[in-house]
């Protein structure tokens, strides 16, 4: 999933919870039983919270792997191109 979706995913899953908290605030149930509720519903939504967290950290881990990867490589081409650079100076 990418990054943006992922991110849509996480902002309409906090949105869905906190209209369902308002709804139920102003549902006719017993206290006690709206206050369950809610604690359940809240903790599946962090769950979720975390889970898609996590992915997104596992992609920005990765995409950091390849960008390092990358790095090396043109560090070590720009090391080849200066001692070139250094050969045909000394001639």
């Amino acid at each position: 999933m990418s990054r943006d979706n992922t991110e849509k995913v996480v902002w309409f899953l906090m949105g869905a919870a906190i209209g369902a908290g308002v709804a139920l605030l102003y549902a006719p149930q017993a206290g006690k039983d709206t206050r369950r509720y809610l604690r359940k519903k809240g903790e599946e939504a962090r769950d979720t919270l975390v889970e898609k967290g996590q992915e997104l950290g596992d992609d920005i881990v990765e995409r950091g792997r390849k960008i390092y990867k990358r790095g090396v490589e043109v560090a070590e081409d720009a090391s080849e191109l200066l001692e070139r650079g250094r050969k045909l100076v000394r001639g």
